[in-house]
């Protein structure tokens, strides 16, 4: 019997490599911190079936690119599940505004202004934030619940049973996180963050957008068309 999938259920292709954490203490624990949320009246973002959008764009064996942000927009109407990324009509971050200066300046294309970067996801680009839900207008309020360990045992798959992925880590907080990640099997692409804060120390300018493509086209595979 084919059984139906739920709204926000884990792409099954995600399901048959981290199935097992949701067995585990402390996955139950952040299930019930979430419900306790919920019950007390308070919003979460994104919403629950987008809370696992970047694994449900991005299946397992699709995966070609993965960037690493830390917590969803805590504003109403951003976080959708992408890291860096806000839905249609909402204004820019400022973060993803300076990535695509930087994507228009390495590539020399403009950029519409949709802040939605879906069609990325659906190209093999993981989105990941490291902290999958938080509490409007809390920023940080859910991290160190759990959800930390959930992404850690999904970049630890990527680096053990793929080969030839890049890994995008930008600031501190992604850089420790794929601290795990193998050079010898992957392309590591380092810089400060794109917050306005750090961007003009070391982010405009890396190209790194074009590096992504270089590596990729050099194994073989279809360039990531950033443009939106």
């Amino acid at each position: 019997m084919i059984t139906q999938e739920k709204p926000g259920q884990l792409d099954p292709s995600w399901q048959a490599v981290l199935g097992t954490e949701f067995d585990k203490p402390y996955m139950q624990s952040l299930k019930a911190f979430l419900q306790q949320e919920k019950t007390a009246g308070k919003t979460i973002y994104p919403p629950g079936p987008l809370i696992f959008n970047a694994f449900n764009h991005t299946p397992f064996d699709q995966v070609r690119v993965v960037i690493i942000g830390q917590d969803p927009y805590h504003g109403p109407g951003q976080a959708h599940g992408l890291s860096f990324s806000v839905q249609a009509g909402v204004p820019l971050p400022p973060s993803l505004m300076n990535i695509f200066k930087e994507i228009q300046s390495d590539l020399n294309i403009r950029m519409s202004g949709s802040g939605d970067l879906t069609p990325w996801a659906d190209q093999g680009v993981l989105l990941l934030n490291a902290t999958l839900t938080v509490q409007m207008a809390n920023a940080g309020s859910h991290q160190k619940r759990g959800w930390e360990t959930f992404t850690d045992a999904a970049i630890a798959a990527l680096n053990a049973q793929r080969e030839g992925l890049v890994f995008v880590l930008w600031g501190s907080y992604a850089q420790k996180k794929g601290a795990v990640i193998d050079p010898n099997k992957h392309l590591v692409l380092k810089s400060v963050h794109p917050s306005p804060l750090s961007a003009h120390r070391g982010f405009f300018g890396t190209r790194q957008f074009s590096q992504i493509n270089e590596y990729l086209t050099a194994h073989g595979q279809t360039p990531i068309n950033w443009q939106l």
